[in-house]
């Protein structure tokens, strides 16, 4: 009988000595949050960061060459500050879970377990789908398998490419990010691993909706039609836009013990749900009607979610959550990031979506010299340059020379030869110029080049190559890090555009 007491007191100290130290190790790490920070980065790599522009360390899988020939947007040095009074508490964005099991090399080699569907063939607009376009190509393929099984309701399947932790958690962030649509499948995952860190199986979460599914989607679609359809009657996306928000703010209430409130279906169907809800639903809707619209989350006191939406060439903010207080507003409406920096703050990879530089009414610096209104010389879209609506060939047949022809087009467009900027290299100098002469903080300067040129400006700016052209210069000599630009294009007439650079230095 002593014999066995003993065996429990050393059992029952076992135990407690185990809790000890595991509440120990959650105490540490609150208290010290570096800690922390060093766990995750031994599990997933670190988080990304801006030096000279540059983001480095950005997540497993991601495309070095897109994200930082893209985006913009520059991660704050320290979280926003005080959550205003009005908007307090509406936050509830979850983020990704995944729960991670290592499993003995013996009888579970990679490649043993059925793929499912490996979604071959298909591809996502970059457009629309920007965590698509992050990703380098091996793992764009296991996000069209995890689409696809997702849509198939598969719950277990081996990964079609060689996957680690890390990577993994990346790719089924971006499937969860990209696609509102798949109202069913949960912010979290399971998957197994060998010693090595190489993935052989992943398991999706499903919700409620997945039992009868058709049903659900049948409900979703009608009662997303109900605000899509008074929006796609309207003229501009800019009103299409404004209609959706209007018309979630007045479909939804705010509800942190709704449901399944990380989905869309929890603010359209059942009309209560978080952020995330708000912000996905916000994101299909957009979608429906030809808006570019992302799912963007981060940190506004605590975690968040909230939108991106590109009207006319240009990316805004958009927080529903915020605005859908009583009574409503347009606070969160349509702002740049400089002035939603206060508040809130990207994080995850929403950190490689585009940079926010232009805002309605959200000029709040006074310091900061306000740029020019030239909406309506905004290039609808960037991927066909903008053509001259006159005739240029109305002078062939006059008998002019090429010079004569030139002069001819020159006094079209208003404009003197010396004026124009042929060729990249006389662009990136006078840009080079022209930045420095402008100096630090929201600025504004313009050059003419012929239509000729365009193509190569506009894939410079896609690509990246612009900022060694003249940027990575020109903020060295103006002793600041980070630089964010937007583009607005001028019609002259003749075959010349005037090209306005709205940037903003700090």
């Amino acid at each position: 009988m002593g014999g066995k007491l003993k065996a429990l007191k050393i059992v029952f100290y076992s135990v407690t000595a185990l809790v000890m130290i595991g509440c120990a190790g959650i105490l540490v790490c609150a208290f010290q949050p570096s800690l922390t920070e060093q766990i995750a980065e031994r599990l997933y790599g670190s988080g990304p960061k801006m030096e000279g522009g540059v983001y480095t360390n950005i997540h497993p899988g991601v495309n070095q060459e897109y994200v930082n020939g893209g985006g913009g947007y520059v991660i704050p040095g320290e979280r926003p500050g005080k959550t205003p009074e009005s908007v307090s508490g509406r936050t509830g964005y979850e983020p990704i879970q995944e729960e991670a099991e290592e499993v003995p090399e013996e009888g579970n080699q990679e490649g043993t377990v059925p793929v499912g569907n490996t979604g071959a063939g298909l591809s996502f607009d970059a457009e629309f789908y920007p965590y698509y376009a992050m990703l380098n190509s091996d793992m764009q393929q296991l996000y069209c398998q995890i689409y696809a099984n997702a849509q198939s309701l598969t719950e277990t399947f081996g990964p079609v490419v060689p996957v680690n932790i890390g990577q993994l958690k990346t790719v089924y962030e971006a499937v969860y990010n990209d696609h509102p649509e798949l109202f069913w499948l949960e912010g979290g995952y399971s998957c197994k691993y060998l010693q090595n860190g190489n993935c052989v199986e992943i398991t999706l979460k499903y919700n409620n909706t997945a039992a009868n599914l058709e049903t659900a989607k049948q409900d979703f679609r009608l009662y997303a039609q109900r605000i899509l359809s008074g929006a796609s009657v309207l003229g501009t996306n800019a009103e299409k836009e404004q209609y959706a928000h209007d018309g979630l703010m007045l479909a939804v209430d705010y509800d942190l013990k709704a449901p399944m409130n990380q989905s869309a279906y929890s603010a359209l169907v059942q009309g209560k749900s978080v952020c995330a809800g708000y912000a996905r639903a916000y994101q299909y809707l957009l979608q429906q009607l030809g808006i570019p619209c992302y799912y963007c989350t981060g940190y506004a006191g605590q975690d968040h979610a909230w939108n991106i939406v590109k009207i006319d060439g240009v990316y805004y903010n958009v927080d529903v959550t915020w605005d859908d207080t009583n009574p409503s507003t347009y606070d969160y409406y349509n702002k740049s990031d400089n002035a939603l920096s206060p508040t809130h703050m990207r994080t995850g990879l929403s950190v490689y979506l585009p940079a926010c530089v232009a805002g309605m009414g959200d000029n709040t610096d006074e310091n900061t010299e306000e740029i020019s209104d030239i909406a309506e010389f905004i290039n609808p879209n960037p991927s066909e340059p903008l053509r001259w609506e006159g005739n240029p060939n109305a002078n062939v047949d006059m008998g002019l020379t090429a010079e004569e022809k030139k002069q001819q087009n020159l006094e079209i467009a208003g404009i003197t030869e010396d004026e124009v900027r042929e060729t990249m290299d006389e662009y990136y100098k006078d840009c080079l110029k022209l930045l420095k002469d402008v100096g630090k903080g929201d600025k504004q300067y313009a050059n003419v080049i012929p239509e000729s040129l365009w193509n190569s400006v506009e894939q410079a700016y896609s690509t990246g190559a612009y900022r060694k052209g003249y940027v990575d210069e020109a903020l060295k000599e103006l002793g600041v890090e980070n630089f964010v630009i937007r583009l607005q294009i001028e019609r002259l007439g003749g075959g010349y555009y005037r090209v306005y650079h709205n940037v903003y230095t700090y």
